[in-house]
């Protein structure tokens, strides 16, 4: 008889989680949006009212005819870099900001649990998950990403390095992009920065835990992470950001909050956050059994999903 004996961790269960079709981020909110009588945040409205009615034909991509499809929206509060107010006064009157425009909020998160959730390091997390090709050629002058805490997409230019003597300096060279593209277009993404009162993560690597989460692709030792809180009826919001929960269903009705596919709809100023976000989504590993388990949920309803994560997301930049 042949008996085999495996670890617990080696067969450990990985949990699933709801989906809608599509994912719509409304926007982020931050405090400058509501000086002058939240003048800014009703403006913002204004703008993404007008692309918003294009989202029910990009949820029906890939679809079967016939199907009706699940979209679900959600914006995002900077109570990271920037506390302002409290979520019994903020949430509300973004709510009444996007509904003078007709449109509904199913769920409100706050970026600072993106960073720790629960005992978890969310940031970390996904830090942990990232593969980084070394650049060939490359003399080991620059630090490991573990050290640095850069991340790029291709070979960078070399940097200083001394030359013995009597030697003349290495000749510049020019940093290449990964993937041999005819004009590379190079980006360094600064993922950290430690300070004299700790680590503080970058904007780019918190907005890929939030691009994450909304794809249902994020696992803590086979178990989801940060879902969705729904209030029971009659219950205040808190007066206080850290009692919020990660990620609060503001609408009784809503969808799920996890999608096979995101879109995000934002200022222009953002692209370059943006830019850098896909730059760390292109290289992070999702866990082999969440890819199966996703893949396998999408292809029961039809639809087949790009196999990069990156290219599940989609953009509205939207301008003055």
């Amino acid at each position: 008889m042949d008996v085999r004996f495996q670890e617990a961790a080696a067969v450990r269960r990985t949990e699933s989680v709801p989906y809608s079709h599509l994912s719509v981020e409304l926007g982020h909110v931050y405090a400058e949006d509501f000086g002058d009588g939240c003048r800014e945040l009703r403006r913002k409205f204004e703008r993404i009212a007008d692309w918003a009615q294009a989202i029910p034909a990009l949820a029906r991509r890939g679809l079967r005819p016939q199907r009706q499809p699940r979209v679900s929206t959600c914006f995002l509060v900077d109570d990271y870099f920037h506390r302002f107010g409290n979520p019994r006064e903020v949430i509300p009157q973004v709510q009444d900001a996007a509904a003078a425009q007709g449109l509904v909020l199913d769920y409100v998160a706050r970026e600072s649990s993106f960073a720790r959730h629960d005992d978890v390091e969310l940031a970390q997390l996904v830090v942990d998950t990232l593969v980084v090709e070394p650049p060939r050629n490359t003399n080991g002058s620059r630090p490991p990403l573990n050290e640095s805490g850069w991340l790029s997409n291709g070979k960078r230019s070399p940097g200083h390095v001394d030359a013995p003597a009597m030697t003349l300096p290495l000749p510049w060279s020019p940093p290449v992009q990964s993937g041999d593209p005819r004009h590379s277009i190079f980006v360094d993404v600064e993922l950290w920065s430690d300070e004299p009162n700790g680590r503080v993560w970058a904007c780019a690597l918190l907005a890929s835990v939030w691009q994450m989460t909304r794809l249902g692709v994020l696992r803590h030792r086979g178990e989801t992470v940060a879902q969705p809180y729904r209030l029971p009826p009659g219950e205040p919001l808190p007066t206080d950001w850290d009692e919020l929960p990660a990620i609060v269903q503001l609408n009784p009705l809503a969808t799920p909050f996890c999608a096979y596919r995101t879109v995000t709809l934002m200022d222009t100023r953002y692209l370059p956050v943006e830019m850098a976000v896909r730059t760390i989504l292109g290289q992070v590993a999702v866990p082999p059994a969440v890819a199966r388990q996703v893949a396998k949920r999408a292809s029961g309803e039809g639809l087949e999903l790009p196999s990069e994560l990156v290219d599940r997301l989609s953009y509205v930049f939207i301008g003055e």
